[in-house]
């Protein structure tokens, strides 16, 4: 017999018909793009999968609220199916049940009268069991629609939010510590599809921090498949941290390296028609993301610049990454970057750095011709 999945999902519901109707196609394009073995066909509030289908992969696909592995019968058989479905669900073991029904279309009964008949009659096959509403030790799920009833005893939680690719894309500055792989799964999560980049500074990061960047994506491929990173070797920092040393400005370094970062994010983004950036920055974490710093950050680019961490502490950030997965390859020791100042500057001054940018004799090209990927 082909196995029979219920998928739901609950934003997409709220939309107006035409709305849905896209993303109903873009959800059902993302379930044949994990499981390509299966059929997935779609009815309003309800997408069917018929097929094997590998739990784990449906559990990363975005907008997919929950699913369960159903049984199919027609109304007539109604009763006798459900029996089984007791009995094959180990009723000995089990004191209570209850029965949650849900029906669409019209019928002589009401679904109330139909719970309580089906009630009756598994109190009568099995008098061990009582009924529980509350908190029963087995669920019986029974959804009749018109002359088709699926009945089911387990609900799988799924990823939820919006599918993937229905707002667009954006561009993620990702380091491969804690914090830029959780931001780039969170808008995920919103529906956009995500262009990785790590940007290799010559000089200043070694080969293990790049590697660490991979490890992450890695990851991050199981919840978007396409997902690559771009690697982007650049120099410019090796030739800013000499002046800035010269100047007596070296608490700027993580400043104007920041912003040099944003502009070869927007130029990628430009070239790969994305709507905007996403960073892992958290407000406070660290000096460069003090409310001042962040002004400063913000003139570097003319595209919106996401950060959804900004309200998040530390340990939420890693409760979030654990659960998704990044943490193990994130928490991997490197050597991390060699231009980091003593003491960089918390409250810089837009006008100031401005200032001290327009004297570095360091070139401005973005280096996307130079750029690579693993």
């Amino acid at each position: 017999m082909t196995e029979l999945w219920l998928v739901r999902y609950s934003e997409i519901f709220l939309k107006s018909d035409p709305v849905r109707r896209e993303w109903e196609k873009a959800l059902t394009r993302n379930i044949r793009e994990v499981l390509p073995g299966c059929r997935v066909r779609t009815e309003r509030g309800r997408i069917w999968i018929e097929g094997p289908v590998d739990r784990e992969r449906l559990r990363r696909v975005f907008g997919i609220v929950s699913f369960s592995p159903v049984t199919w019968c027609s109304l007539g058989d109604l009763n006798e199916t459900l029996l089984d479905l007791c009995r094959r669900n180990g009723v000995s073991d089990r004191r209570t049940f209850g029965i949650r029904m849900r029906r669409v279309g019209t019928h002589p009964f009401t679904s109330q009268e139909k719970a309580v008949e089906l009630g009756n009659l598994v109190r009568g096959e099995l008098p061990h069991l009582e009924v529980d509403l509350k908190h029963p030790d087995l669920e019986l799920h029974v959804e009749i629609r018109e002359g088709d009833c699926y009945l089911f005893t387990e609900v799988i939680q799924g990823a939820g939010g919006l599918p993937l690719g229905v707002e667009g894309s954006l561009v993620a500055l990702v380091s491969g510590g804690i914090d830029s792989p959780v931001a780039a799964w969170m808008m995920m999560k919103r529906g956009c599809r995500i262009l990785p980049i790590f940007i290799a500074l010559e000089s200043f990061l070694g080969d293990d921090a790049r590697e660490r960047a991979e490890k992450v994506v890695d990851v991050l491929r199981m919840y978007q498949p396409d997902i690559r990173l771009q690697v982007i070797p650049d120099s410019f920092l090796a030739c800013a941290k000499k002046e800035l040393t010269r100047w007596d400005l070296e608490k700027y370094t993580c400043l104007i390296c920041k912003r040099r970062m944003y502009r070869i994010a927007e130029a990628v983004a430009r070239e790969k028609g994305a709507k905007g950036l996403v960073t892992g920055e958290s407000l406070g974490q660290v000096a460069s993301q003090t409310l001042d710093n962040l002004l400063v950050l913000d003139d570097a680019a003319d595209l919106p610049i996401f950060r959804p961490l900004i309200g998040l502490d530390k340990e939420e950030i890693i409760r979030i990454a654990r659960d998704i997965g990044t943490f193990p390859g994130s928490t991997v020791q490197i050597k991390g970057c060699q231009a980091v100042p003593r003491k960089p500057s918390t409250r810089a001054v837009l006008e100031k750095v401005r200032e001290i940018e327009g004297g570095l004799d360091c070139g401005t090209e973005i280096p996307l011709r130079k750029s690579t990927g693993p």
